[in-house]
């Protein structure tokens, strides 16, 4: 069984304003990631908000995902990575952790990974795109409790610094695992590839 955790709490300081409501063609860019995980074979997708939770929470009141809000998500990726933990189901054997604003990466990709791993029975699955790594990060539930111990806004590169030896890279042939969406400038760039203009 496959958890998808998904980090939504953030201020989306450097754009402005609320990136994971912006529109992203007839969708939102929050709205696009989750479909795009839904449509994967992970087993559940737990979505951790926090800056104006409510009003994304109204949004995506339709997609079939937990919804779980972090209230100390200021201090950091790790606390909402924790507090998703404590929504995933019980049974789970591995936990996929996705970024909320990255939503070029589609339902291939996250199988590709999935697949990897299971094959595999890696103990952390990392993608890479010509030599960098990016997200999303599948790690073995046996890797909760250093999660549990995380602080500050850091998310699985501690973990992964600590456990070289358990690391699997899979290559993966589009460069959507290594963007996400922090600026107008990424977000415009982001647009462009899905063929959209938002002039």
């Amino acid at each position: 069984m496959i958890s998808a955790i998904v980090l939504a709490a953030g201020i989306s300081k450097r754009m402005g304003k609320l990136k994971q409501l912006l529109a992203f063609g007839k969708s939102t860019i929050l709205e696009e990631t989750l479909k795009n995980l839904l449509n994967s074979k992970v087993d559940e997708v737990v979505v951790v908000l926090g800056f104006q939770s409510e009003k994304i929470a109204q949004k995506i009141i339709t997609l079939p995902v937990k919804q779980i809000k972090n209230p100390h998500y200021l201090r950091g990726m790790s606390s909402s990575i924790r507090w998703g933990l404590t929504a995933i189901n019980k049974k789970t054997d591995a936990i996929l952790i996705a970024l909320g604003d990255q939503p070029l990466i589609l339902p291939d990709i996250f199988n590709k990974l999935i697949d990897e791993h299971c094959r595999n029975h890696a103990g952390i699955t990392i993608p890479v795109y010509k030599g960098r790594r990016g997200h999303p990060l599948i790690f073995d539930i046996k890797f909760k409790e250093d999660f549990l111990e995380l602080a500050g806004d850091i998310g699985g590169r501690d973990i992964t610094s600590k456990y070289p030896d358990d690391i699997l890279e899979v290559e993966i042939h589009s460069d959507s695992v290594i963007k996400d969406i922090d600026d107008r400038e990424s977000y415009q760039k982001h647009l462009k590839s899905y063929g959209y203009d938002s002039s």
